[in-house]
């Protein structure tokens, strides 16, 4: 139960002010259809922690406590930079439409985690609890709590505050915790 909670726990906090939060945000906006919406983060989501969660000891165990955190250090600083540039979903219009709501929900989702300091947490609570399938459902649970309302509340969000300013923001937060991360700076990881 420990594992299941504090990964939901992790995860939903981690996952405030987040890129996928953002992106439910403006799928939500665009789409104005939550259900497919939901359905699809639920199953990328599911899907990446999965796979996160199926590496997380293997890596932490290849690669030590201390490069450990150097590379989850610099992936967040490499997040910092990549908060600031334009997301392309502001811009393609034409690909959102491709493939449906869901499945561009899904399509989006999975790779947006890619890397994501969400699917980062998922490889070391894995690394630290050996209840794998607690792991990923807590995660999983924490991301839905995070993202479920951003999706309802999309569409008012995005009317009222800029997205640059979003960006601008999640990227001093990333980049704040990057520092920290590399000069192990509370111990995060």
């Amino acid at each position: 139960m420990e594992a299941f909670l504090i990964s939901t726990g992790v995860v939903a906090l981690g996952e405030m002010g987040d890129k996928t939060q953002l992106l439910a945000i403006l799928l939500a906006a665009k789409f104005r259809r939550p259900w497919p919406i939901i359905a699809g983060i639920f199953i990328a989501t599911l899907v990446n922690h999965g796979l996160a969660g199926l590496v997380g000891g293997g890596i932490a165990s290849l690669l030590g406590p201390d490069l450990l955190r150097w590379v989850i250090g610099v992936s967040f600083l490499g997040m910092a930079v990549w908060m600031l540039i334009p997301d392309e979903i502001d811009d393609t219009e034409a690909n959102k439409y491709r493939f449906g709501v869901f499945w561009t929900t899904v399509i989006a989702f999975f790779l947006a985690e890619m890397g994501d300091k969400t699917q980062i947490a998922t490889v070391a609570l894995a690394a630290r609890y050996p209840e794998l399938l607690a792991v990923v459902l807590g995660t999983t649970l924490g991301m839905m709590l995070a993202n479920v309302p951003a999706v309802f509340v999309g569409d008012a969000i995005s009317k009222k505050i800029p997205m640059k300013l979003v960006h601008g923001v999640a990227g001093g937060i990333f980049g704040i915790l990057g520092l920290l991360t590399l000069f192990n700076v509370g111990n995060f990881f």
